[in-house]
């Protein structure tokens, strides 16, 4: 069963992130002066007194608000607190309660959820400053001080959501992949998300960058279940100019880590472009099973063979991972996007094979009689056998006499052979080559 959700909300800049990445123990929201920094919402597992449950951060609530992006964060805010089974309203010692203030805790008193209120920046320890008592007034009980930046108080806070939280029940693993969707901003990443899921889960805007922080949600079809982890835009280094930007390429690349299947996602109308082979590459690089899904095929104009050309094109594009499969997709229309988990498992599938020792030696037994190892002025490459050290992805040692003789292109040529043998064509393979004297194998 799911674990207990508790959600952080309150209105912009009162500290909701600092709260959160003390509370969780790491910097996982990003934290800027800037109000409006967060925009959908964070999940993360946090722990106190052995009680596990998942904290939620949430954009800043503007109750009364024209902006479509501050409209979008209230409503994302609002989904949180529906979803949560214990709510913190997070609020401002330095502002006092002002109208915001009442209008969010009037919102929390309608949804009916337990509410805890917590009133930021009493970083002073001792007697209470009488503006604290003025948060009585929002009329949700007892407010507890807390200091997010500096870890005041906070023990006392979690003392009391943990006395809301319902019965402990056992979380089971469900098995479940976590699939990373990546790419450069505004290639459709957050509305492939949403007509999965079937629910407006991530803001989608024409602003390229909407998304800022990665964000999960948990999907499942015919072909499994999956936690979707929806991500920051990609951008070149360059054109990252705000602190923001630069924390939402590193989560990116950090949602990445912890996948265990990316979908990079690139644009159909702009085709491949050096930002998409960045993305890409850090993924191949770091043995991630991948596939390619080619958004808004919808809107290109075609003929019969635009696909194939469009692929074939791809092919060279992508040469650098030609084990990618790719699949062209719509999130406009849904058009394949069931389709598109097929080769997600089976491209995780191939990156968690393990294959036994000796058969990993007759296909190497195979492949050098069939083709004579490089030799050097008179000295000859031996390869003496081979092992598989781990998956995900499949990495292999080898052992030869020589690793200079090793050369790339006969690396490539057994890996080839393993590839043929064993069927793996969409997963990377990492080899490691290992000097050895011929009286150290046995």
């Amino acid at each position: 069963m799911a674990l207990p959700i508790v959600a952080i909300v309150g209105k912009p800049n009162v500290g909701k992130s600092t709260l959160f990445n003390k509370l969780v123990g790491q910097r996982i929201s990003i934290v800027n002066d800037t109000p409006g920094v967060t925009r959908d919402r964070i999940y993360s597992k946090c722990e106190w007194l052995g009680r596990e449950f998942m904290l939620v951060d949430t954009g800043g609530i503007e109750p009364n608000t024209d902006d479509v992006i501050l409209k979008q964060m209230r409503r994302q805010a609002e989904v949180a607190i529906e979803s949560s089974d214990v709510t913190i309203l997070v609020t401002d010692l330095k502002c006092g309660v002002t109208a915001a203030d009442m209008d969010v805790a009037n919102m929390l008193l309608k949804a009916n959820k337990t509410i805890i209120l917590a009133v930021n920046k009493v970083d002073t320890i001792g007697e209470l400053p009488v503006e604290f008592y003025e948060f009585y007034n929002l009329g949700l009980g007892e407010p507890f001080p807390i200091s997010s930046v500096h870890g005041n108080g906070t023990g006392d806070l979690l003392d009391e959501v943990i006395k809301h939280l319902p019965k402990e029940t056992a979380d089971e693993d469900d098995g479940t992949l976590k699939v990373a969707l990546i790419g450069k901003p505004n290639v459709g990443k957050s509305s492939i998300v949403n007509k999965l899921i079937g629910e407006q889960r991530m803001i989608v805007s024409d602003i390229a960058g909407t998304t800022r922080d990665s964000a999960d949600a948990k999907f499942e079809n015919q072909y499994g279940k999956y936690t979707l982890i929806d991500t920051a835009g990609i951008r070149k280094k360059s054109k990252v100019l705000e602190k923001i930007e630069r924390y939402s390429v590193l989560r990116s690349y950090m949602a990445v880590d912890r996948a265990d299947v990316c979908i990079i996602v690139i644009d159909a109308t702009q085709g491949f472009t050096e930002q998409d082979s960045k993305v890409a590459g850090y993924a191949h690089d770091s043995g991630k099973a991948c596939i390619v899904a080619v958004n808004k095929w919808d809107a290109v104009e075609k003929d019969g063979k635009t696909m194939d050309e469009f692929k074939k094109k791809l092919e060279v594009d992508f040469s650098f991972m030609s084990y990618v499969k790719f699949i062209f997709v719509s999130a406009l229309t849904g058009l394949r996007l069931d389709k598109m988990f097929e080769l997600v498992n089976e491209s995780y599938r191939q990156n968690s094979i393990r294959i036994p020792t000796g058969k990993l030696n007759d296909v190497l037994s195979y492949a050098t009689s069939r083709v004579q190892p490089p030799s050097d002025k008179g000295r000859r490459l031996k390869v003496y056998y081979m092992t598989q050290a781990s998956t995900n992805p499949p990495t292999f040692v080898t052992f030869v006499n020589r690793a200079d003789l090793f050369h790339f292109s006969y690396q490539r040529y057994i890996e080839n052979q393993i590839r043929e043998t064993f069927g793996l064509d969409s997963t990377p393979i990492k080899m490691i080559v290992r000097e050895r004297d011929r009286n150290d194998v046995k």
